[in-house]
């Protein structure tokens, strides 16, 4: 099975990237959180997830190998499939989703696309004693961004057609589930995807 690609981003769309291993392009599916970090030309590792029907050979890519196990993790709770477990991968950050089951915080794993109250039930229930232990510090603040980034990430959003509420929303959105230690363009473009999925 395919675990790890090291190569360079050939092309970047809205579902999926293409990276080039030594003359080979791989098709990698991934959520709006992973593919905001990927630039056409740009040397990259993404960590794979395999996933073999009797018709397809599909990947999964993801940022970090945290992502990648909790992805697969997800998928043996009742019901969850590759889909759902991109979608809470890409809305949520892994520390998050594991200390919603460990509390049955059903509340949490419901913002995931496409899961409702009882399949959030579901989850905790199959997964409660297979998420391992939990860090019980507060959530990492952003404070590894660029200072001044919520200004400017707002101007731009506003620059761009969106009202200063929208820019607001998407602001709280990536001070909740954005990338610690991205840039201001990596934001921007974060925020911006999410506003598209209105």
């Amino acid at each position: 099975m395919i675990a790890q690609l090291t190569g360079t981003i050939a092309a970047v769309g809205e579902t999926h990237a293409v990276i080039d291993v030594n003359g080979v392009g791989y098709a990698v599916h991934s959520g709006p959180h992973t593919l905001a970090n990927l630039k056409v030309g740009d040397k990259a590792v993404l960590h794979v997830s395999t996933i073999v029907r009797e018709e397809s050979i599909t990947l999964f890519g993801f940022n970090s190998p945290d992502e990648r196990d909790l992805f697969e993790l997800l998928q043996t709770a009742q019901k969850v499939g590759p889909r759902i477990a991109r979608d809470a991968v890409d809305a949520l950050r892994p520390d998050i989703i594991r200390q919603a089951i460990a509390t049955a915080d059903t509340a949490t794993l419901s913002r995931i696309p496409g899961v409702g109250k009882k399949s959030a039930e579901r989850i905790v229930l199959d997964l409660a004693d297979k998420i391992g232990p939990i860090e019980t510090s507060p959530p990492k603040q952003s404070g590894s961004r660029p200072g001044g980034w919520r200004t400017q990430v707002g101007q731009g959003l506003q620059a761009l057609g969106w009202s200063a509420s929208e820019a607001k929303t998407a602001i709280e959105k990536l001070d909740a589930e954005g990338v610690d230690g991205a840039d201001v363009p990596t934001l921007l473009k974060q925020a911006i995807r999410m506003l598209g999925k209105r």
